[in-house]
């Protein structure tokens, strides 16, 4: 997918729907938690949650924000979705979120974009500069 598909992993956005100086961000094309220096994805699905927050974090940083501090909207999407899963994404909100919790939308899915893919973790982000 990362190779396959010319996707961005960021936009910024102002429209009426969203504050002004939002950025919508996911892990994509670096979707999932998959390695950025090897390309490789752990096949332990708390390593992987893991890894996705890490890839979040380094693309709003890249787009110019302060990461996750910023975030107030986050769809994650997960194969399969189950209490490991849940249990991951609640540590890593507490880890990287510590003094806020966004609005939360988290949906479970038969495939992600690739075979070994088993999180997709999409963010809002709002950056007032």
């Amino acid at each position: 997918m990362r190779t396959r598909a010319s996707a961005s992993g960021i936009s910024s956005i102002t429209d009426t729907s969203k504050p002004s100086g939002s950025v919508t961000a996911s892990n994509a094309p670096d979707k999932g938690g998959w390695d950025p220096s090897t390309g490789a994805y752990n096949t332990d699905i708390k390593a992987q949650i893991e890894q996705a927050f890490a890839n979040v974090d380094l693309n709003l940083r890249d787009a110019g924000g302060k990461g996750w501090q910023q975030v107030f909207r986050v769809n994650s999407y997960h194969v399969p979705l189950n209490d490991e899963a849940l249990g991951a994404m609640a540590k890593g909100f507490k880890k990287w979120m510590p003094d806020h919790a966004p609005i939360w939308t988290c949906v479970g899915v038969q495939r992600l974009g690739e075979d070994d893919m088993r999180v997709e973790i999409e963010v809002v982000a709002h950056d007032p500069k």
